[in-house]
């Protein structure tokens, strides 16, 4: 549940009381993540890394552009590049359109950019009257596949400043190895679990729609296609009555139940084992019909 629990924690409470900062990551589905931040105080600017543990990052959108705007709209790692300055003092126009937060993978400590596993940020504030509020989205960036997605500050870029100009104190645990997911949907009984667990693609019943009934591999075997047999008893022997943060590969696979047991709330224990002798070695069964 740390999808949830993050969101929780943050309506409760605001940010962690050591925390000036803290930045959140929020999986939008369709590879759409929200990278979002919440206050203490309140920021001039943010210098960030975001990066994905498979696949690019293949676009960076709904961020603000501009001062005076209530935003993070001034790029400073690509002003001078895009925005022409008059003599009075104010930009020509804002509405180039390679003027975004991403700064160039040239540029001393940048990442990538677009089109790679990992983009810099760099977003400031410039206002009169209307200054950002304590809370908000930053941008949205896509995701080409599944993948785990973090944050990061960049201190050679600057990391996070303040408006008093001292350096944030920045919280990330709410956009550490957030689990991105593409075109595939938990409609199981237990979402909150499906979150909790980071997601498994083996539990989406369009991956594997025996999973739930004792099928950890999502493959036959023998000549009477046995679904549920010693391969996935083999699984389940290897991740029984582990603790979540012990399990490995697929091993979550063979948490036929999508529930935690006992009081070590372990994820593969007797209620799976009850349901993978229910179905064992049955001749083209069971049913692909898992929710």
């Amino acid at each position: 549940m740390k999808k949830v629990f993050c969101t929780m924690f943050l309506v409760m409470f605001t940010i962690p009381v050591w925390a000036d900062i803290a930045i959140t990551a929020t999986d939008l589905g369709d590879g759409v993540v929200a990278i979002d931040y919440n206050g203490t105080e309140l920021a001039r600017a943010f210098a960030l890394d975001i990066k994905v543990d498979s696949g690019v990052i293949t676009n960076i959108s709904e961020f603000a552009v501009g001062d005076d705007n209530s935003g993070y709209g001034i790029f400073p790692a690509n002003f001078s590049r895009y925005i022409n300055v008059l003599e009075t003092g104010e930009a020509d126009n804002w509405l180039d359109p390679n003027y975004t937060p991403v700064a160039d993978a040239n540029d001393p400590g940048a990442l990538g950019g677009i089109d790679t596993n990992g983009i810099t940020i760099e977003m400031g504030s410039l206002y009169d009257t209307n200054a950002p509020p304590l809370a908000g989205r930053l941008c949205t960036v896509t995701c080409s596949q599944s993948c785990k997605l973090s944050v990061t500050t960049n201190a050679i870029r600057g990391n996070v400043v303040l408006e008093d100009a001292n350096e944030a104190i920045v919280d990330l645990t709410c956009a550490t190895d957030v689990q991105v997911t593409i075109g595939k949907t938990y409609t199981g009984t237990h979402p909150d679990e499906w979150v909790a667990v980071g997601k498994p693609a083996c539990w989406l019943s369009s991956v594997n729609p025996r999973q739930c009934h004792g099928d950890a591999d999502g493959a036959a075997q023998g000549s009477q296609n046995f679904w549920v047999s010693t391969n996935d008893f083999e699984i389940l022997i290897e991740a029984w009555n582990k603790p979540l943060s012990s399990l490995t590969g697929n091993q979550i696979c063979a948490d036929f139940d999508h529930l935690p047991q006992g009081t070590q709330n372990v994820r593969v224990s007797t209620n799976d084992l009850d349901i993978l002798i229910a179905n064992w070695n049955q001749a083209n069964s069971p049913a692909a019909d898992c929710p």
